[in-house]
Parts: structure tokens; C-alpha cells; sequence
């Protein structure tokens, strides 16, 4: 499925944006927010590539190893949105004091 490759090399590349913006920060707290969101972002990709499996090889093996992907992309992308929720405020606290 073409539709599938592009939302996984988009998540893929987003991802590698968002670790480069991780190095590049300076503020300890936006490095967590940073991590926070690069972890959804690998969610989304693992998640993606397990979902994909699911439609190249038709085999039970595919389908179970297609579940495990998917199962740990899902938490992945549930402990970055809780991530995210928890550093959001600390994030906004800390771009107001540097100003």
C-alpha cells in the first residue's frame, strides 16, 4: 500500500527532525517536550510499519509480528502523548522566563 510507505517514511522523518531539534536545544525542560514528541512520532512509525505487514506477506508469523509492532507503536504513542501533556506547562513556563 503506497499510502502506507508515505506515512511511514513521513513519520520516520519527522522523527529524525525532532531528535536534531533535541540535540540542538539548549532548555533541559523543551529537551523532555522534544523527546516527548519524537517518541509519537517513532509510535507512529512503528505502528504504521506493523499495520503494513499486515498487507505484504499474508502468512501467520507477518500477522502476529504485525500485532506486536502495532500493540508497541500504540503504547509508544500513548506515553509520548502523556509526555507531552506533563511538560507542556513546564515548557511555556520556561520560554516566559527566558524572555
Amino acid at each position: 500500500m503506497p499510502f502506507l510507505v508515505i506515512l511511514i517514511l513521513s513519520s520516520l522523518g519527522f522523527y529524525v527532525y525532532l531528535k536534531l531539534k533535541y540535540v540542538r536545544s539548549k532548555r533541559p525542560i523543551e529537551k523532555q517536550w522534544l523527546s516527548a514528541k519524537s517518541s509519537i512520532a517513532l509510535g507512529v512509525f512503528v505502528l504504521f510499519f506493523g499495520i503494513n505487514q499486515w498487507f505484504i506477506y499474508q502468512t501467520t508469523l507477518s500477522i502476529i509480528v504485525g500485532l506486536l509492532f502495532v500493540l508497541i507503536g500504540a503504547g509508544s504513542i500513548w506515553a509520548g502523548v502523556r509526555a507531552y501533556k506533563h511538560y507542556l506547562p513546564f515548557v511555556i513556563k520556561e520560554a516566559q522566563e527566558q524572555k
